[in-house]
């Protein structure tokens, strides 16, 4: 999958999301068995494994959670590889710049890559023999420098403050859906998956999702509304962040494949308890619509591979006008570009609802006062009503950042206040940016073709 999409090239950093699931732990092992010398298709990149603790979201207790590290320590030494083990507390710590999409650098075409190979070898011959390559010796720095790093192995997952994790706690506690929580979890793992990444520099992030998860996923996306972002959330490659790109390799195996391969080459893998371990069918969207693959495809097998290729022939295509040139229309959680026209509908049936809207719309304003309640009477009663309006523009500053799925789910949470202040923080930017353009825009000087003519001559 990785030589036929040629998407990193020789002595690239790359970092692999391991969970301790089936699927991460095969895609590790799989690098692991492609690095090795008496591979036939050697792999060229610089690994790295990042580990993020969701014990506190998913309910475990400290106890569990130290047992949980103490594994997952075991199992990470065994591969070699430098590895970074990280909380999910720590998004709290997180700085706003998470959240931006610097521009992607232009890798190149066939050519390009071809070159970076022959590089990449003549680099192998001028060191020494073929055999002492300049990967090994960048593993063993990368090796090196992580075993140094003050912030090493058990004291990054370690180290999550007590303020942090009520903090954490108190957010998914919020949280009314578990459907609601499942997302939030993937959009803050994320989130911190992607500030690891750029902290480490790292320019590619694998993860180890499967077909049969793929498929789950894009049945499960489409039910809840982020059907224009089906593209970027099942295909090989995602290029919303940027500057970091994620990598699907696994996306071509099945969960039956993947259970073989662990056990004929006894991959050792971290059982951890999830948001819907031990939830029934109906619990959540993810429960029904996994539920409903997994049942399907046991009646009839072609199921998983028909709604992946499907996925396959999805096209990115940017959304066109002003939301797509801004550099700042990206959805605050999920980063996509915004599928939200002026009127707070997604695009794909925005045209169709307007008019149906604004008949309750109309009805709806006749009947309510004309003035609100900050403009009448004084004392306590306004201040309290200056801190209700005040919190109700911080939410609508974050709603309006939000794209239509996003939106959705956003609606199961009673206050916006018990998410990171990193989001906060974005979403209040943005909205001052968006100010000052609209104040400036009637002075900006744009050029017509009639001033570009004499110019040009």
């Amino acid at each position: 999958m990785l030589g036929k999409n040629r998407l990193i090239f020789p002595g690239e950093k790359v970092l692999l999301a391991w969970s301790g699931g089936a699927s991460s732990s095969s895609m590790v092992w799989q690098v692991l068995e492609g690095l090795s010398q008496d591979s036939a298709k050697r792999l060229r990149f610089v690994p790295g494994i990042v580990y993020v603790d969701e014990g506190a979201a998913c309910g475990q207790s400290p106890e569990d959670r130290v047992k949980t590290l103490a594994k997952v320590k075991q199992v990470l030494q065994t591969t070699g590889f430098p590895w970074h083990a990280v909380s999910l507390e720590e998004v709290f710590s997180l700085p706003p710049s998470v959240l931006r999409c610097p521009p992607q650098e232009s890798t190149g075409d066939e050519g390009s890559y071809k070159a970076a190979v022959d590089s990449f070898l003549q680099q192998q011959c001028v060191l020494g023999t073929e055999d002492s390559s300049s990967l090994a010796q960048s593993e063993k720095g990368l090796a090196q420098s992580c075993d140094q790093d003050p912030c090493g192995p058990l004291s990054l997952a370690g180290s999550p403050t007590a303020a942090q994790t009520e903090a954490l706690t108190r957010l998914f506690g919020s949280v009314r859906t578990l459907t609601t929580k499942e997302e939030l979890l993937q959009t803050l793992r994320s989130h911190l998956i992607l500030h690891v990444a750029r902290a480490h520099g790292y320019s590619k992030v694998m993860t180890g999702e499967s077909c049969t998860r793929l498929a789950i996923k894009l049945l499960t996306n489409l039910a809840l509304g982020r059907g224009a972002f089906l593209a970027w959330d099942t295909g090989f490659s995602d290029e919303r962040h940027g500057d970091v790109v994620v990598v699907r390799p696994m996306r071509d195996h099945t969960l039956k494949e993947v259970a073989f391969y662990n056990h004929l080459f006894a991959v050792p893998s971290v059982f951890t308890p999830a948001l819907d371990t031990k939830a029934p069918e109906k619990a959540s969207m993810h429960r029904l619509v996994e539920a409903f693959v997994l049942k399907l495809q046991a009646q009839f097998p072609s199921t998983v591979s028909t709604v992946y290729r499907t996925s396959e022939k999805l096209v990115k295509a940017p959304r066109e006008g002003s939301a797509a040139s801004s550099q700042y229309s990206h959805c605050l959680l999920c980063m996509c570009t915004l599928d939200i026209d002026s009127a707070g509908f997604a695009t794909a049936f925005g045209a169709q609802t307007s008019l149906l809207s604004q008949i309750p719309s109309a009805t709806l304003k006749a009947g309510m006062p004309t003035g609100s309640c900050c403009t009448k009477g004084g004392g306590q009663a306004l201040n309290c009503c200056q801190v209700s309006c005040g919190r109700e523009d911080a939410q609508a500053h974050v709603m309006e950042q939000l794209c239509y799925g996003c939106r959705v789910n956003m609606k199961d949470l009673p206050s916006l206040e018990p998410l990171p202040s990193y989001i906060l923080a974005e979403a209040q930017l943005r909205h001052q940016r968006a100010g000052v353009m609209q104040e400036i825009q009637e002075y900006l000087i744009e050029d017509s073709d009639s001033e570009a003519e004499p110019g040009e001559s």
